[in-house]
């Protein structure tokens, strides 16, 4: 995929999903990540060093969503985790607390999934974190979602991820989170 500039929204069925460079995409995902989790400025500068430093990790892939005319309306990303990373090390004493420290281990990271508020609830997220775990080598994924019931949590129950650590609190974070954890490949 390449960047290219806005146009209408088309509908749903005309949204592909494919490799994304997210690299080269950053902005534009930073921007999409923006909307759909409410991002301020400051924060989108923050997590803009952060994607870039995640992309050049071994194993690391993005997929996208583009509509009709090539702009990005959503994005995944992961990579295998790897217990140095600072995510890891943040929720290792909770998974630890409640059993599951083990899930730190051979398993593939979600790391961020958004789509624009305008294309959320028609299978968009569903078919992008499937498909980039249908990829994995891994025999597990784990990710980590605000602690609350929402649509985004629901969508991964419905995959077949569960709780493995609540309240798991993230310097800085507003509010806590759950850290969730599903054997591949994911339930359809």
């Amino acid at each position: 995929m390449t960047p290219s500039a806005g146009g209408t929204a088309p509908d749903a069925r005309d949204i592909v999903i494919g490799p994304l460079d997210l690299a080269t995409w950053v902005d534009e995902a930073l921007a999409v990540q923006a909307q759909a989790f409410g991002l301020s400025p400051e924060e989108v500068a923050v997590r803009r060093h952060i994607v870039l430093r995640h992309v050049a990790s071994p194993g690391a892939r993005a997929l996208g969503a583009t509509d009709g005319n090539g702009r990005l309306v959503g994005f995944v990303y992961g990579m295998p985790n790897d217990r140095a990373q600072w995510w890891s090390t943040v929720v290792e004493p909770y998974l630890r607390r409640a059993g599951n420290e083990s899930w730190l281990d051979d398993s593939f990271t979600i790391t961020e999934l958004h789509v624009l508020p305008a294309y959320q609830h028609r299978g968009i997220g569903r078919r992008l974190i499937t498909t980039l775990t249908d990829g994995a080598a891994e025999p597990r994924s784990i990710l980590s979602a605000i602690d609350t019931e929402s649509p985004a949590r629901a969508l991964y129950r419905k995959l077949g991820y569960r709780d493995l650590a609540r309240r798991v609190l993230f310097p800085s974070a507003p509010s806590p989170y759950a850290v969730m954890g599903a054997t591949l490949p994911l339930r359809r």
